[in-house]
């Protein structure tokens, strides 16, 4: 009898260390989350400055400049409390889509198409004003895969505002969300 009171005792400090272990953890990971998806500062940081891209691929689908640019301001604009400016922002994005291609991915048996791959790729230029360690250049890419049976028109509109989602989501992350 002794022995099961033992144990039993034994399983009740284990459980209450783990919830112990468990609930610092969450409480010290939770200290940093912030509930906008971002990690500014704003009692430093308060505007933001938004180039538009202009479209330096060799390839052209004209929606796509204005499908990002709205993407890009509009992350922005959900997820943080910065004041979008023309010029003078504490933080500035500004770049270029440098790339859109189009390419065979796989190959059926009789050897045409099966799957084709768009892809898209953004060079950013981000200039934190309150801290410059924090500047960078980078490029960010986005693909996405079609059934090649469908045309290109048909697909593009939606596979474009993934791709811009993405990118757009990858740029918020590098910049104020410091994942």
């Amino acid at each position: 009898m002794d022995s099961m009171k033992t144990k039993a005792h034994y399983y009740i400090i284990c459980y209450v260390a783990c919830a112990i272990v468990t609930f610092t953890a969450l409480v010290s990971c939770s200290i940093k989350y912030r509930p906008n998806g971002s990690n500014i500062d704003y009692t430093k940081t308060k505007t933001i400055q938004i180039a538009d891209f202009p479209i330096r691929s060799s390839y052209v689908w004209g929606q796509m400049g204005p499908i990002f640019n709205n993407e890009l301001k509009d992350m922005y604009a959900k997820h943080t409390r910065l004041s979008q400016v023309r010029r003078n922002g504490d933080i500035k994005i500004e770049g270029e889509i440098t790339q859109y291609q189009l390419r065979n991915k796989a190959a059926t048996s009789e050897g045409t198409s099966a799957m084709a791959e768009l892809s898209m790729t953004v060079n950013v230029r981000f200039t934190n004003n309150v801290n410059h360690s924090e500047d960078f250049e980078k490029q960010f890419t986005s693909t996405r895969s079609y059934d090649s049976r469908q045309s290109l028109s048909k697909v593009q509109t939606d596979l474009v505002t993934e791709m811009c989602k993405d990118i757009c989501e990858q740029i918020f992350n590098a910049t104020v969300a410091n994942w």
